[in-house]
């Protein structure tokens, strides 16, 4: 018995010696559902910084509202998050969601941006057999419009608003569910329209399309020329864009382009977290991603000239580090201050 006590004894003081074959740096990462951009692009994010640094692991959350995320990061409990322009503006300010939550300034304020991308067109979808042709068809239908309390609901709610004069919950149902399940909703015919700002073509519509014909709606020129949706097109990180005729294939029945609002977003930082591990996860994202094209055509629309597109909040000193590196200009007011 001695023996064995000794044998055993020698053995845990040689493993304590050697220490573990490699220290692993841990990092959170939060984004928004599977299916929508954010979750498509942060989590390829995350694959790529696992398979190139073996020290480095980032774990995935996809759960909650990227506005809870962005007070998570700025109080130091969350690493990663997806910023969006137009909500960080509203964080700076105190407004729309953020109205209650005194600190909300204050945390904005310890937000680092480390790439900018685009959130793709707000899909505003609905089955071809509906009846719904076009926005003003939406009075009496149940509607997603995005998750509680989300960026793209607030946005989504505006746009309608502005262009149709519909008010969610008087006009029409507003759908409260998270991401998953309202794709899963829509599919088992229980919501009317679903809508998702997703880069094109999505696989979460892809789906949808190969089950049952569906048809986009969108902003026709009369609509686009209202001063209530030029506000909103002219937002922080608004932009105008197209879902082509055709894209989802044959279960998409436009025959033409429909026009939607779109955004600007991508994926920051608590300034808390370490500048080395930032410069080499973006060296290291931006190495792996330009390849991954040919597999995943949603990601070609991921390009390192714009990863500094609509930034209103200052670079982490670690992805400044990596773009000054390849030689890209930096306005003074995207450096982090000192």
């Amino acid at each position: 018995m001695k023996l064995r006590h000794t044998i055993a004894g020698f053995a845990l003081g040689l493993a304590a010696l050697a220490g573990p074959a490699q220290a692993q740096e841990y990092f959170r990462l939060a984004t928004l559902g599977p299916g929508s951009s954010p979750y498509l692009v942060m989590s390829t994010f995350a694959q790529i910084v696992n398979d190139a640094l073996p020290d480095v692991e980032v774990q995935v959350n996809a759960t909650g509202a990227a506005t809870q995320h962005a007070l998570e990061a700025g109080a130091g409990q969350l690493d990663f998050f997806m910023w969006s322009a137009s909500v960080h503006q509203l964080m700076i300010g105190g407004q729309a969601m953020y109205a209650n939550i005194p600190q909300a300034a204050e945390l904005s304020t310890h937000l680092r941006a480390v790439l900018a991308f685009p959130l793709g067109p707000y899909h505003i979808t609905t089955y071809a057999d509906s009846g719904i042709e076009s926005l003003d068809d939406l009075r009496g239908h149940s509607v997603f419009l995005g998750p509680p309390g989300g960026g793209a609901t607030a946005i989504m709610q505006r746009t309608v608003e502005a262009a149709t004069g519909l008010v969610a919950g008087t006009d029409y149902d507003q759908v409260q569910l998270g991401w998953d399940a309202a794709a899963q909703a829509f599919q088992d015919g229980r919501i009317d329209v679903y809508i998702n700002s997703t880069l094109a073509p999505s696989p979460v519509i892809q789906q949808m399309a190969l089950t049952r014909d569906i048809r986009f709606l969108g902003l026709t020129a009369e609509q686009l020329a209202m001063p209530g949706v030029q506000a909103i097109m002219n937002r922080p990180g608004g932009v105008l864009v197209e879902i082509p005729a055709g894209i989802y294939g044959d279960g998409q029945v436009n025959t033409e382009a429909v026009t939607v609002p779109g955004s600007i977003v991508g994926i920051g930082a608590g300034e808390h977290v370490d500048a080395e591990a930032v410069y080499a996860m973006t060296k290291a994202f931006w190495e792996g991603v330009e390849g991954m094209g040919s597999s995943a055509p949603w990601l070609r629309a991921i390009q390192l000239d714009h990863a500094l597109d609509a930034l209103n909040l200052p670079l982490h000193p670690g992805a400044l580090r990596y773009y000054e590196e390849i030689g890209m200009d930096i306005p003074d007011a995207l450096r982090p201050p000192m």
